[in-house]
């Protein structure tokens, strides 16, 4: 007869023990970390070499790409500059243009950096707008807007000539300075901004001043259809710092404030109206003030011709008597020579005479 055995265990007990269920751990983790390092391992070398070939096969890309360009573009003849067009709608001239530009025929047209070119040419005062355009096989064309002055400006109070003036200044609506080496005729009959002495004038630069702002947007309002042609601003003294003094080609001179021009101009276009309809001549107005605006009026052309052209009624006789009188009436002895002619024997300047009427000339 069979007996139980008392240390039998049940189905469900484990036959190993806390510690080698410890230790089995631990050899389990150990051979799975060291696959797990290999596996890394070889991920990394084939990411190193995939990136390895990539750049070796951009390289070659690249000493390929230049090798052909330059054996087929910057080394080949047929690309070499045989023609620069230069078109201008103003006063540079073609050799000025190409030394600024640094360009010169026979070059590699590859090799003429476009943006470099449209750059130089940028900095030069008269030049707003460049386009600088290739064309292969061996040609540049270069199209220059050149600035198109408005005015001329000074520093000094008064000017008699700016084409001859070292201190004068040509200048454009967007208040950059210029000085031409070229002065073209028309020129001459721009307006003239005076007494701008706030600022330094320099070729390039551009006026900063109040005043002179001012003036630039006094010409350019004062070109509509009506004002362009009755009132022609021929000169802009801004000298007195607090306003404008403006001269038109008829000699009536306009004083202006600084602020809202363009209403000031409104209200002269009414006072040029007036004076058109009763054939008066303005000769001063200030427009300063907006009510009971001083006004004065000058004789108008066809008086002025009139006075200068009807002759007097009877002609005047003129004696010619000594402005400055001999000291004492003296007897001269007869064959002593006069004193006149001895002053001009001896070099003294002869007493100046002048003309006065015997008879008063009859008034109609």
């Amino acid at each position: 007869m069979r007996t139980k055995n008392p240390r039998s265990h049940p189905k469900n007990e484990r036959v190993s023990n806390s510690r080698q269920r410890r230790q089995q751990h631990l050899l389990d983790v150990r051979v799975r970390s060291h696959k797990a390092t290999q596996h890394r391992n070889r991920r990394i070398l084939v990411f190193l070499s995939k990136i390895v070939l990539v750049l070796v096969l951009a390289a070659g890309v690249v000493l390929g790409v230049r090798y052909g360009a330059k054996h087929f573009f910057f080394e080949n003849p047929d690309y070499q500059l045989s023609q620069i067009e230069t078109q201008t709608d103003g006063t540079l001239q073609r050799d000025q243009i190409l030394k600024t530009a640094e360009l010169r025929e026979g070059v590699n047209i590859f090799s003429v950096n476009l943006g470099r070119v449209r750059d130089q040419l940028q900095q030069l005062p008269q030049v707003d707008e460049v386009q600088v355009i290739r064309k292969l096989p061996g040609e540049i064309d270069i199209r220059i807007v050149e600035r198109k002055p408005i005015a001329w400006i000074t520093s000094d109070k008064q000017i008699a000539d700016p084409f001859a003036s070292d201190v004068a200044f040509l200048v454009d609506a967007r208040g950059v300075l210029m000085k031409e080496k070229k002065l073209l005729p028309e020129y001459l009959g721009l307006p003239l901004i005076t007494g701008c002495t706030s600022e330094s004038l320099e070729p390039g630069k551009i006026v900063e001043s109040f005043e002179a702002k001012s003036a630039l947007e006094l010409l350019r309002l004062s070109t509509a259809s009506f004002m362009q042609t009755r009132f022609q601003i021929r000169e802009i003294d801004v000298s007195k710092g607090y306003c404008l003094v403006v001269s038109d080609k008829n000699h009536t001179r306009v004083t202006f404030g600084f602020d809202n021009l363009e209403a000031q101009l409104q209200r002269l276009e009414q006072f040029l109206v007036y004076a058109d309809d009763s054939k008066r001549e303005l000769a001063t107005v200030n427009l300063l003030v907006q009510r009971n605006i001083p006004v004065t009026f000058g004789r108008n052309a066809v008086e002025v011709i009139n006075d200068t052209l009807d002759p007097d009624a009877e002609p005047r006789i003129m004696k010619a008597i000594p402005v400055h009188p001999l000291a004492g009436p003296k007897t001269l002895e007869p064959g002593r020579p006069r004193p006149e002619a001895k002053q001009r024997r001896e070099g003294t300047p002869a007493p100046v005479r002048k003309a006065i009427p015997l008879k008063k000339p009859r008034k109609d």
